[in-house]
């Protein structure tokens, strides 16, 4: 997702204000999509635009990051003028993802009121296709979990615009935007739909067919409008409900065909269905116990049972460190790292588990110093400090590990 310093040592120490993209790197990049846009045409064309799109979320997302409001705005105005000039290209009028992503970078930069125009006006212009359009429920699922994200509690979240967008979803006319509280009669319709469309999916999906990445992308957006239609007007059981539902259909297959599903498309980890579907569960976990009291186990449990399964993926070993930053007892943590690093050949679980105890060593010097100035410790923190060298070590001896310059780099940063 861009482009960074290679080989500077002080890219692993330096604080917030310097995370961003290299001045050659973007020239570099920006060559790049100049020279490749010419060549292709039509469909192809459409998916360079949108990975060029992508690549300036990032980069926006890195400048909310570093909390740098001179840089958002700079590159905010950059992004928006390239977004609007590739919408201008007739190959890409009508393409919702694209539009999907142009509003999304207005909401990034803060224009909410404008980025809800732009998404009322994809929905008005999208037809009439509901349930039955990958590229509808994709939008509408964005658009919906953006509003959810506004919301300061729950409580009277079922009147909310999310509430809205979801329930015209499963009309089939044409979209209007939002004007006031939807009727529960609405409320009741949109769940029969829904209910309807989900269970006509799982029956016709003997899901090993789903080679057809457009088909699993259709359930997975499906499973998540539902859910979290559910989760707005009756609770967050209801929605947990869902994704059990959809993962017990989707976990049906071999395991085989799954791992399979990303290599006949030349991409590795491009996410199987039931993975995505898996990180929408834990997502919304996680932003329900931001907003209410609510046990950590159930994400716990959700987040451990998805990594034993898919350790590479990045997101889900993120929510877990986070939410194993709030418990007082490393061991649980330990053990679980241990086990998946055993039996996992990916580099992820090492990393993050190096992370973890890094984060932790932090956490305890920044205890035994406070209040006594410059005075370190009369006890020093050796345990942590061998631990993390013996990760370091035992994650170099494996195959992937010896050829990875970043765990090189990190083991030398902290040497020294």
């Amino acid at each position: 997702s861009g482009f960074s310093s290679i080989g500077h040592m002080d890219t692993m120490l330096r604080g917030r204000h310097h995370i961003g993209h290299f001045r050659e790197g973007e020239e570099f990049i920006h060559n790049v999509f100049h020279v490749l846009f010419p060549l292709f045409s039509g469909k192809e064309k459409s998916n360079l635009s949108m990975c060029w799109l992508q690549y300036e979320i990032s980069k926006i997302v890195q400048c909310l990051q570093a909390k740098s409001k001179k840089k958002l705005k700079a590159q905010g105005r950059k992004s928006k003028k390239l977004a609007k000039n590739l919408l201008k290209a007739p190959e890409n009028r009508n393409q919702l993802s694209l539009w999907k992503l142009y509003a999304h970078l207005e909401w990034l930069l803060g224009n909410t009121d404008d980025a809800r125009k732009v998404f009322d006006t994809a929905l008005s212009t999208a037809g009439t296709g509901g349930l039955k359009s990958p590229q509808l429920c994709s939008l509408s699922l964005l658009y919906a979990q953006l509003e959810v994200e506004l919301l300061a509690s729950t409580e009277g979240a079922g009147t909310s615009r999310a509430v809205h967008v979801l329930t015209k979803l499963t009309e089939s006319e044409p979209y209007v935007p939002y004007s006031g509280q939807v009727l529960a009669v609405h409320v009741l319709k949109a769940r029969k739909a829904y209910e309807h469309a989900l269970q006509e999916y799982l029956s016709k999906a003997s899901v090993s067919e789903q080679g057809q990445v457009s088909d699993a992308n259709q359930l997975v957006s499906l499973a998540g409008c539902y859910a979290l239609f559910q989760y707005l007007t009756v609770g967050i059981d209801a929605a947990g409900f869902i994704y059990a539902q959809t993962s017990e259909k989707l976990e049906a297959p071999c395991p085989q065909k799954c791992e399979n599903t990303g290599e006949n498309f030349g991409i590795q980890n491009v996410p199987t269905a039931l993975e995505a579907v898996t990180l929408l569960h834990t997502n919304l976990l996680r932003f329900h116990m931001k907003m209410n009291v609510y046990p950590l186990n159930p994400l716990r449990e959700a987040l451990t049972e998805a990594l034993k399964r898919y350790p590479s993926n990045q997101s889900l070993w993120r929510s877990y460190v986070h939410i194993q930053r709030k418990s007082h007892s490393a061991s649980k943590a330990r053990r679980f790292f241990d086990g998946v690093t055993r039996s996992a050949n990916c580099l992820e679980p090492w990393l993050f588990a190096i992370q973890a105890e890094q984060m932790r060593k932090k956490l305890t010097e920044n205890v035994q110093r406070a209040a006594a100035g410059e005075i370190h410790s009369t006890i020093p923190e050796t345990g942590l400090t061998n631990r993390i060298i013996a990760l370091f070590e035992h994650a170099l001896q494996s195959e992937n590990g010896a050829h990875c310059p970043l765990l090189w780099r990190m083991y030398l940063s902290f040497l020294v």
